[in-house]
Parts: structure tokens; sequence; C-alpha cells
């Protein structure tokens, strides 16, 4: 072999050493970079939560999620948009959202009783029709019909004036049980314009953004201008504590929902059968500290953070459920004992984190202003609830509508605790009460949280593997 060929191969060899070192230098960083030490404005550590849910929360959660009670979620799709026209829904089948028959709904469920966890609404309909003639008839047994439909409306206004979320009415005809195990929340292809507008109506309009801020928050946001993603975020320091609570959370959920979508993505469709599973590309544009210019693994921060917020509303609101009245009622007394048993076992782990967020450190300061900036929050959320019937595509309004009315349970608990404090024994409580719809929100809205950690977890190894698997093709290569 000559020597300007021994040169050559010599100097390839140097070039694919040094290239070997870049790629797995770029994917080592993807793995790392994600999301390491402790979550601001907090004193929680990320290893300790992956830990903790890991071998506490996850596999707890899972089975509760199977369970009859917490399967079935009654939702109106078809809502309008309260806030523009839409264009129309999702033609894609995988958008199509299956209610439940009728004859497959528990009957405990299906009865209809907005409180079917409570021994006492389970008893007799005769109770029921005793509770409706006590508000209505004894006291205002005069009343016309215009001005009783009005005393139950300022009794729904009362009941409101602590929901962070826009309930739906669950009487309304329009309004379906769905099976969620059945319908599974992947990706759909829902993206482009429709898409587009929801997100940039709840990051622009709702999140407290300064107005020195220019570029979008929207992630979405077509042009997001040259600005390095990390240095970005420094106007998020000069915010005060709840309305960075507020942009964190918004951000923890849309981080939350990318990872559901990216770890059961369509990949293949082969003679009319689907295959799902995770997808590596999708995880890396929405995530890599490279292609994110620094914001992926503050995405992935904020899940953490969010999580941490709805597992302290877990804590929180045990008593409300280790009370005897409370049943989880679907008709199946075995099965409902142990779901009860389950949740309380849940609620045991909850408790017993040692590092929980303390809420107590919002709307600390002065009452007036503490007041009227809660209030803004909370109308903020509920306005976000809102914004979850113009999504376009079935599915993702489902479970668009379940995590966000979760959260907006979480919130409402959080910032009850002195009602949940005085809740009595053997009797419903007027100044806290939580719907069966609120209930099984808030433990499926947490078990998807629980699931996209774990997932984060199963990419962390995937991109692991392929770290390795690029070595080792790369050496091969070049022996």
């Amino acid at each position: 072999m000559s020597q300007g060929v021994r040169r050559a191969g010599a100097g390839q060899g140097a070039a694919a050493a040094v290239q070997l070192l870049v790629t797995l230098s770029f994917l080592r960083s993807v793995v790392e970079a994600q999301v390491t030490g402790v979550l601001d404005d907090c004193l929680c550590d990320i290893d300790s939560i992956d830990n903790f849910n890991t071998y506490k929360i996850f596999p707890k959660i899972k089975k509760l999620q199977e369970r009859d009670y917490f399967r079935y979620y009654k939702v109106n799709l078809k809502r309008p948009c309260p806030f523009w026209a839409e264009d129309g829904h999702c033609s894609i089948k995988d958008c199509h959202v299956e209610p439940c028959p009728e004859s497959k709904i528990p009957v405990g469920i299906k009865a209809g009783h907005s409180n079917k966890y409570l021994k006492m609404a389970n008893n007799t309909k005769e109770l029921e029709d005793c509770e409706q003639a006590n508000k209505l008839g004894a006291i205002n047994s005069t009343l016309s019909n215009q001005s009783k439909e009005a005393f139950i409306d300022w009794a729904r206004y009362d009941d409101s004036r602590d929901h962070f979320c826009e309930l739906d009415d669950e009487r309304s005809p329009a309004a379906q049980y769905v099976d969620l195990l059945l319908n599974p929340e992947r990706y759909t292809g829902y993206k482009g314009t429709s898409a587009w507008r929801v997100w940039n109506s709840i990051y622009e309009e709702n999140c407290f953004k300064p107005r020195s801020v220019y570029r979008p928050l929207n992630p979405l946001a077509p042009s997001r201008g040259e600005d390095d993603g990390e240095s970005f975020y420094t106007w998020l320091e000069g915010l005060c504590l709840e309305k960075r609570v507020f942009y964190k959370l918004i951000s923890g959920l849309h981080a939350s929902i990318n990872l559901h979508l990216c770890t059961n993505y369509l990949l293949e469709e082969t003679w009319g059968k689907p295959s799902w599973g995770p997808n590596i590309k999708e995880f890396k544009r929405r995530f890599d500290p490279v292609e994110t210019k620094g914001e992926g693994p503050r995405r992935l921060k904020n899940l953490y953070f969010l999580y941490l917020i709805e597992l302290r509303a877990l804590s929180k609101v045990a008593p409300y459920f280790e009370r005897s009245i409370v049943d989880l009622y679907t008709g199946n007394a075995e099965e409902d004992a142990d779901t009860k048993t389950l949740l309380l076992n849940i609620f045991q782990d909850t408790k017993s984190f040692p590092m929980h967020f303390d809420e107590k450190s919002m709307f600390a300061g002065d009452k007036k202003g503490a007041k009227s900036l809660k209030e803004e929050f909370r109308l903020h959320f509920k306005n976000i609830s809102r914004i979850m019937d113009c999504v376009g595509c079935d599915k993702c309004r489902l479970w668009g509508k379940l995590q966000t009315q979760g959260l907006g349970t979480a919130l409402k608990i959080l910032f009850s605790e002195k009602e949940i404090q005085k809740l009595p024994e053997n009797s419903p409580s007027k100044g806290f009460q939580l719907t069966r719809q609120e209930i099984v929100a808030l433990l499926n809205a947490f078990g998807r949280l629980s699931t996209s950690i774990r997932d984060l977890q199963n990419f962390k190894v995937l991109l692991q593997h392929r770290v390795y698997q690029c070595g080792t093709q790369n050496r091969s290569d070049h022996q």
C-alpha cells in the first residue's frame, strides 16, 4: 500500500473517530440533559420523584384506572366552541371516540346521581326526591316555576365559586359515558391550524405574560425568534410565584400530552392493522435540547412540577375519602370495597412523600391583593377548560377535557384546606363537595402524569440503547 493511501486511510479513520465522538456526545446529551437536579419553586429533586413514582405510585394508579368506577367518564363532546367558529372535526379515524353502550355501564354509575359515591345517596330514590323537596318544596312551595329555576341557578352559581373548570352538564342528552380503557390517549394526526389555535389561545391569552415579552409562548408558533430558549425564560423569574406556577402547570400539561403522543405513535399500518409504539424521532423533535433550543428540558421539568401539584392535592383530599360515608358506588359491593381500599392505599403513599410542594406559599400576601389574584388565577384556568371544547379531534378533546378538569379539581382541593378539615364524618359537607365526574377526572389525570414520567424513563433507556448501537456500528465500520 502506498504511503499516500495509508495517509488518506489514516485521515479518514481520524475523521470517523471524531464523527463518532460527536455523535456519541450528542446522543448522550439527549439522554442526560432531559431533566436533572432540584426543581424550581420547590425543594424536590427529580430522582426522588422518579423512584417514588416507579415503585409506589404507578403500579397502583394503573390498577385503579382499570376499576369500573374510574374507567367510565361522562363527557359532552358536542359542546360548541365558545370562542370561534370551529372549522370541522378531525376526519382521521383515530380521532373517533366510541361511546359506551348503556348496557355496559354499571348500574350504580348510570343511576345518574352526581354524588354517586355517598352511601346515603345510594339507599333509595325516595331520599333523593326528599332532598329535592326540601330544597324547593317546604320553604318555597309558592314560588313560580321561573323562580324555582332561578333558585337552582343561584345554588349552582354558589357551588361553582370554588371551581377552576367549566363542568359539563351531566344531564345533557349530548353527554355520554366513555370507556377510557377502550379509547386510549395516543397520536391521532391532529395538527395544523386548529391545534395551533387552541394552544395559542391557551398560552397567549390566558398565561400571565409580561407586556415586555413579544416572543410567543406557544411552542407550536411558526416563528419563535432567534433567541436561545434558556435566555428567553428569564422573564419568568420576574413574575410572582402564582403567575410562574400558572405557566408551569400549562407547560407541564402540554409536555405530558406530548409524551403520551410520542409513546403511543402510529408507527405503521399494514393490512388495516395499526402498529403503535414509541417514536424516538418525535420525542427528540419535542424535547431534545438542541432541536428545541434548550426549551425541551424545561418543558419536562414543568411536567414534574405539575406532578408535584397534583400529588399534593391527593394528599390533601385524603380525609374526604377516608370517611365511612364515601363508598365509590357502582352497584358491586365487593368491587366497590376493593376500589376504596386501593384508593386509600394510594392516598397513604401520597401522604408519605417527604418533599411536597407548599401551596401555602401562594396567595399569602396582602389579603385583598391575594384574593383578587386568586380569583384571576381561577378564572384564567376556567377559561382554559372552556377552550377544550374548541379541540377539533374528539379523542384529543376527550383527554384534554379530562386532564384539564383533573388539574382544576386538584387546584380546587389545594385551596379548600379549611373546608376539608371541617368535613363531617357521616353526612355530606356543604362547604366542600366533589362530584363523581371530578373524582374520576382527578385520579385519571394524575394517572396520566404518572404514566408520562414512566414513559420518560423508557425513552431514556431507548436513547441509551441507541447510543450503544451507534457506537457498536461505528466501531465495526472502521475496524
